[in-house]
């Protein structure tokens, strides 16, 4: 079993760095292995897939030992995603489900619905550090199942501290890297978040009533979550979406140092990538309309994205 780079085989390590949450609480032991057959199960395909997502997942970059964490923990946080976005289950529902996700994490027995959060727990060894991320994330799911808005940027960006900040820690310590990284690390993921919220606005409101840009801007504009019922974006809804990629940018430019401040030379070039592929998106979406259709990047933006990424990652100058 690959453990983390530099770690010694004890799970329990001080929190000193983690400032935006606290660590999973350390106390129970995995003991019981996966069977083959709910390994073969897990290969279903989620609502969503590694390939829609607009930032590498599992990319060959990184060592195949630890793709196989990655995905592991990929496909945890879709399972738990897809809980949350089900319009057909109920709030309480939606809870259950993820709370009883979180017992898997802790070691509880798996049952049909809880075979992802077993399988991560068996791909990182029980690593309480590392399965805490993946509790973190949800935290947001939760929110999801309860609450349909964001009142403010603050808010939104609260939401991300367990939606995205997650992701990019798990990958951070997965690598053994320093404390050092983590606050463009957030920024990084949270940018990318807000990103695919904006992307995503008008399916986010007619599929679930969900709304993810702040609910003070809209009202400054006079503007109703309606607005995202329209076929195209009105002037109004285009200035709040402008201010959302403005802040967007703010975040982005917090992330810079990223790629410089990562030791692992595999993940310094996927995290250059993700930094271009989430400033070649939010200027996609500067030009494009969410509303008459999905704003992505063409096959040419990410050969550009992964051709920058992997020259910046290896220290040459695109």
């Amino acid at each position: 079993m690959v453990r983390r780079h530099g770690c010694s085989k004890s799970p329990i390590r001080p929190s000193h760095g983690r400032g935006i949450y606290k660590r999973f609480p350390a106390s129970h032991q995995w003991e019981v292995p996966l069977p083959r057959a709910a390994v073969v199960a897990l290969t279903s395909q989620p609502g969503k897939t590694a390939r829609e997502e607009n930032f590498p997942v599992a990319s060959l970059l990184l060592a195949a030992p630890i793709r196989d964490q990655v995905m592991a923990f990929y496909r945890f946080a879709r399972t738990a995603d897809d809980v949350a976005d089900n319009p057909h289950l109920t709030a309480d529902v939606k809870l259950t489900r993820l709370d009883a996700l979180e017992e898997a994490l802790l070691g509880a027995t798996a049952r049909p619905d809880t075979l992802s959060a077993l399988a991560l727990r068996q791909a990182v060894d029980g690593d309480e550090v590392l399965l805490g991320h993946a509790a973190q994330l949800l935290q947001a799911f939760r929110r999801d199942a309860l609450v349909d808005h964001c009142r403010d940027w603050c808010d939104l960006m609260a939401y991300c501290k367990f939606s995205a900040a997650p992701v990019g820690r798990f990958l951070l310590e997965l690598h053994g890297e320093s404390a050092e990284s983590f606050a463009s690390s957030d920024a990084l993921c949270a940018a990318l978040q807000v990103l695919n919220h904006l992307q995503d606005c008008g399916d986010d409101f007619s599929a679930l009533g969900r709304v993810y840009v702040p609910r003070d801007w809209l009202q400054m504009a006079g503007l109703g979550y309606d607005a995202f019922a329209e076929e195209t974006t009105g002037p109004q809804l285009r200035h709040v979406l402008d201010m959302a990629l403005d802040h967007v940018d703010g975040l982005i430019e917090m992330a810079c140092p990223l790629p410089s401040r990562i030791h692992d030379r595999r993940l310094r070039c996927q995290a250059a990538i993700t930094f271009a592929v989430a400033e070649r998106l939010s200027k996609r979406l500067r030009h494009g309309d969410p509303l008459a259709g999905r704003v992505k990047l063409s096959s040419l933006d990410y050969a550009g994205a992964i051709v920058v990424g992997v020259l910046q990652g290896l220290g040459i100058r695109a």
